[in-house]
This record gives structure tokens, sequence and C-alpha cells, in this order.
């Protein structure tokens, strides 16, 4: 699996509406066959910050994604939103997708 967090630095006046800045980015790498997950979260510590963090089965799934429609129309639309380049890591995992943590569980 291909798994990939971002950090994005969000201008100030865009940080409560970054949900629906990237409604159909996220809509329509949602809709691709090789995604795994592809979930946003805003930073605890910034409120600015929004945080990314998604996965596709393999590499193909991960070109497929960066050649589509909504990712190049993001990719021109973003830049108005960030108030810096994004922080990515993106590494080749061996897993397939999310597994239970094993030290803690709902107490019964």
């Amino acid at each position: 699996m291909i798994f990939i967090v971002v950090k994005w630095p969000v201008r100030p006046e865009y940080a409560d509406d970054w949900r629906s800045v990237v409604d159909d980015f996220t809509e329509g790498t949602r809709g691709e066959p090789g995604n795994v997950f592809f979930d946003w979260s805003r930073s605890a510590d910034d409120p600015n910050e929004w945080v990314l963090v998604e996965g596709f089965r393999d590499g193909d799934a991960g070109g497929e994604h960066v050649r589509s429609d909504h990712f190049k129309a993001a990719v021109d639309k973003l830049p108005d939103y960030v108030s810096a380049t994004p922080k990515i890591i993106s590494e080749d995992i061996a897993a397939t997708g999310w597994n239970e943590m094993a030290e803690i569980q709902p107490r019964r």
C-alpha cells in the first residue's frame, strides 16, 4: 500500500470551510477503485492546519490518482487556499488497510 500523510497549512480565512473547499477532491479520490482511505482531520495544535491521511492499493493506484481530473483540478485550485507549501510523507508499506490496535480495547 502507498501510505501518505500531508500537513496542509490553510490560510486562516479558509480554515473553517476547508472541508467544503476540498469536497470535490475528497469525493473524487474516495471514488477511485484503488483508494483505500482518504481522511481529513484538523490539527489539535493549529486551527489553520489540516492533516490528510490517505492510502492507495499500490503504486499503480497512486499513479492513477495523480493523473485523475479531480487531482489536477485540486492542484490548480488549492494554491489559492494554502499559506505555505504542504508537507508530505509518502511510503510504500506492507499493509492492505487498517488493523486493530492490540494494546487498547473497550472496557467491558
